[in-house]
This record gives C-alpha cells, structure tokens and sequence, in this order.
C-alpha cells in the first residue's frame, strides 16, 4: 500500500469517534482495533469470534480507493457490497445503520433470511442433507443444508465439510439465479475447481454426493497433508544451524 494512501486513511480515522465508541463484545463477537495495512488493504477494525467461525472487517481498499466491510465465514471470504463507499462520511452512516444487525445475522440464523426460491428447492428440509455426517475422512460439517449461507451473486452455501488445521475444506453451493448446485474445494485456502457436483435437482446432487464427495475430501486431504510437509520441510532446511563451527 503507498504511503500517501495510508496517510490518507490515517488522518480520516484520526479521533473517530464512532470507533472508540464501539462496544468491546457485540453479538458475541469480540472487537479487535487493527489500523494497520495489509497487503494493498487497510484494516481498521474487525469483530471475530474464534468459536463460530466467524468475522467482519472495516477497512480501505487501495485498489478501488472505496472503505469496504468483508466477512469470513469458515475459510470463505467475501465483501459485502452494501458497505462500499469512496465516502468516509457514509461508510459512518453504513456501519451505523447496519453493522450491528450483520452481527446478529452471523451470530444466529434467520429463516426468515432465505430466498423463497431456496425454499421452494426443499433445500432446508432436504432429508439426505440432514443427515449428512458430522465428520467425514477428517473434515468437520460446518455448514448445512438446514442452516444456509447467503453469500454474493445469489449464491447459498448450503454444504461445508471444513479442517481448520490444514485450512482446506469441500463447499457446495446453490445459485438462484442459475437454478444450479456447483462445488468448490479450498486447499490451504486456495480455491480449487471441478464440476463433478453440477447438477440441477437435489436427487441429480444426492447421486453426485454418494460418488464423489468422499473422494474429494480424501484427494483435499492427501494435497492439503503434502503441502503441509513440504512447508515443513522447506521451514526446517532453511533453520539457521545452531551448533559451534568444527576447526
């Protein structure tokens, strides 16, 4: 981030009042001040909660020169596009008219929050997606199908097999625009495609879920688990040696 940039935000968020004013503990999300730079972002404050998962963040982007508010939800990450402004003044007025209420929205789901068109798909009292497992070749069930996530561009998280630990996980979704499901894997955080789970009707998913889903998992599994050794492996050759110099 350019130093003029970071001069600039600087000097808006000098003596703001709305954030020294912001509760320490909101919807059981904890405040964490930041005001610092990151990558071509400058994060100002976020609101996390380790046990759910969960967070959002207010900060500037450099690239688009807008103040943006972002939420990660599990290993996903998305910017919510209500927030974003070039103003400082009406990022104020956004954060105060609907920050508190996006906390409560992440803390607790909201029924009345899903599309009609999500509902009319019997996604929610889908009978093999309630009794998906708990855990699958590793993975935890962090999101689903009863309990959808709204994302952007019309898309639900409606199956989310997570490991924290190797940060990688196996994602389904459901557009409604499109009247599809699609899937997405994450391999230490980088988003990783196939097309094996595209299907159109819960039935056509079912089938596809039944073929490839442990698969996927054991493939995120053993590329997650590799990458991790060779970090390992590279961080350890690279140790500076500890040991006295032999004449």
């Amino acid at each position: 981030m350019k130093e003029e940039t970071i001069e600039r935000v600087r000097q808006e968020l000098d003596g703001w009042e709305y954030l020294e004013k912001l509760p320490d503990s909101w919807h059981g999300f904890a405040l964490r001040r930041i005001e610092e730079p990151l990558g071509d972002c400058y994060d100002i404050f976020t609101y996390e909660s380790e046990s759910l998962h969960k967070s959002a963040t207010a900060y500037f982007h450099e690239e688009t020169h807008e103040y943006k508010l972002r939420i990660k939800i599990g290993l996903i990450e998305l910017c919510r596009i209500e927030f974003i402004t070039a103003d400082f003044a009406v990022f104020e007025a956004l954060l105060k008219a609907q920050l508190e209420s996006l906390l409560a929205e992440l803390e607790t789901f909201d029924p009345a929050s899903i599309s009609s068109i999500v509902r009319a798909k019997e996604i929610l009292t889908w009978k093999t997606g309630n009794e998906l497992p708990e855990t699958l070749e590793g993975f935890s069930l962090f999101i689903r199908p009863a309990y959808p996530v709204k994302i952007n561009n019309g898309s639900y998280i409606i199956i989310d097999y997570v490991d924290f630990a190797l940060e990688s996980s196996v994602t389904v979704y459901f557009n409604i625009y499109r009247d599809e499901f699609f899937s997405e894997a994450r391999i230490w955080n980088i988003p990783d495609v196939n097309y094996d789970f595209d299907s159109n009707t819960l039935p056509e998913l079912e089938e596809r879920l039944q073929t490839y889903l442990v698969p996927r998992l054991q493939e995120v599994r053993r590329r997650a688990e590799a990458e991790d050794a060779a970090r390992k492996a590279k961080a350890s050759a690279e140790e500076p040696c500890t040991g006295e110099e032999q004449p």
